[in-house]
């Protein structure tokens, strides 16, 4: 019995002492290269996700329209798959107004127009070059009886 208990107390120091020095090995190794960005070859210049535009092909066929609603109307122009919002104009007879517009070029553009607590956002894609409704949803903030 006296032997069984030996083994399983060295085992449990052999234990502790394999943890520490990988714990000390991790941490020792991940100072030294912390910070230093991707492995590989650091003079590559890569693009920012941020400065990544979408631009059509040349040649591309434009395809306009317009999207008309209660709230307004937004001109939608597609060349190709890149949408563009080329000008919002909101219902302000009625109240609307408009609150976020992304002209684009990108891969949709969408735009959101307010009236007192409602508002619709909507997103435009360009389905094989020809613009498209994608998204369309209504929202009313609560507590806003008017």
């Amino acid at each position: 019995m006296d032997k069984r208990v030996g083994y399983a107390v060295a085992w449990v120091i052999c234990a502790v002492v394999a943890i520490a020095i990988g714990i000390a090995a991790v941490t020792t190794v991940g100072a030294s290269v912390r910070g230093r960005g991707p492995l590989g070859d650091g003079d590559i210049e890569r693009p920012q996700q941020a400065d990544l535009v979408a631009s059509p092909r040349p040649g591309a066929e434009r395809v306009a329209t317009t999207v008309s609603r209660e709230f307004g109307e937004l001109d939608v122009e597609c060349r190709g798959a890149v949408a563009y919002a080329t000008d919002a104009r909101p219902d302000t007879a009625a109240g609307w107004e408009v609150v976020s517009f992304e002209p684009g070029p990108d891969d949709d553009v969408d735009a959101v127009f307010s009236n007192r607590g409602r508002s619709i956002e909507f997103e435009v894609y360009c389905n094989r070059g020809q613009p498209e409704l994608a998204d369309y949803e209504t929202n009313t903030l609560p507590g806003d009886d008017d």
